[in-house]
């Protein structure tokens, strides 16, 4: 498996606004070095977006379904593309 850039788009449900989630993303992304933005959706969820080397996407992805998040995670969808390099740091949106 290649560890190139990847973008990888997760959305996470359950009780994931609210409760320090997204900062919570944000501290693991940047740990692993990854880039991009985790933004709250009006349906309850939250996109993650993250680009950087495929196994540091995938690490970040098993913590996201790891069960040690702020609030409680019920689920999280995952959805792989190529880097689009069009981001700097990680946001919270």
């Amino acid at each position: 498996m290649s560890d190139g850039p990847v973008r990888l788009t997760a959305w996470a449900r359950g009780r994931v606004q609210g409760v320090g989630f997204r900062w919570w993303v944000r501290a693991r992304a940047l740990e692993l070095g990854l880039v991009g933005w985790a933004s709250n959706l009006a349906d309850g969820r939250v996109e993650v977006v993250a680009e950087g080397p495929r196994g540091a996407c995938e690490q970040l992805l098993e913590l996201l379904r790891g069960g040690s998040t702020p609030g409680s995670v019920t689920g999280v969808a995952e959805l792989w593309s190529e880097a689009k390099h069009t981001v700097a740091g990680f946001e919270e949106r």
